[in-house]
């Protein structure tokens, strides 16, 4: 994976904290009023089919709209990362702190059972998936873990047959899988205090990546000037 082994130890940092937030946003909205994925989509296609099949207008048109803004997150991230391999120049930091604006504001919608606010936090899914998808050459996804698991069975399969594994790869998929099912720990232990309110803790973590990263990003251009 020659993408992968371009990454520096911050992007790696940043995927794992990703994950996490992804995790901790997915599980508020499992345990929220309509107990939905906000950032796997496969289970949310698959009900959007039952919806049709079983001729439920009103539920059609709610898994359209949720499918169509984590649809609209990813195409956000194309309009604003634009490149897909990493560099510390690029506007990941916009994209994280759009994300956080989409949680935040998604907070007091949640909190007053309006499906609008899972359609705001689907299109913050979807914006993060498709930054990370972007300049991990789409070998990483941080919003769902079908793929991550499917690669680690395959690999852990490699190893018992004495076959060449991808010592990274099997690391990332760990990684992500480890992170995002801890933040799914942390946002039941959240729900339980805080509700749909626990979503402004996600938003919090990545408004504050997306500075950090800005603040990352002058210092480290700044640098390369002055050393030039």
């Amino acid at each position: 994976m020659p993408v992968l082994r371009q990454l520096p130890r911050w992007a790696w940092f940043g995927t794992a904290v990703l994950a996490f937030i992804a995790g901790l946003v997915n599980a508020v909205g499992y345990l929220g009023f309509r107990h939905e994925s906000i950032s796997n989509m496969t289970g949310n296609t698959s009900l959007l089919g039952i919806a049709l099949g079983q001729g439920d207008g009103g539920e059609t048109v709610h898994w359209v709209l949720a499918i169509a803004a984590f649809v609209f997150g990813n195409m956000l991230s194309g309009m604003i990362v634009q490149q897909s391999t990493l560099k510390l120049g690029r506007r990941y930091g916009v994209a994280l702190v759009l994300e956080s604006a989409l949680l935040f504001a998604a907070v007091p919608l949640l909190d007053a059972a309006n499906p609008a606010g899972l359609y705001l936090a689907s299109v913050g899914m979807g914006l993060q998936n498709g930054m990370v998808s972007a300049y991990s050459g789409a070998v990483i996804r941080t919003t769902h873990v079908t793929g991550i698991l499917t690669d680690l069975g395959i690999y852990l399969g490699h190893l018992l047959r004495g076959l060449p594994v991808d010592r990274l790869r099997l690391r990332v998929c760990a990684l992500v899988a480890t992170s995002f099912a801890l933040g799914s720990a942390a946002g039941a232990l959240f729900f339980h205090a805080l509700h749909e309110r626990s979503l402004l803790i996600p938003a919090t973590l990545t408004g504050a990546c997306g500075l950090g990263y800005g603040l990352y990003r002058q210092r480290a251009l700044q640098a390369a000037r002055d050393s030039g």
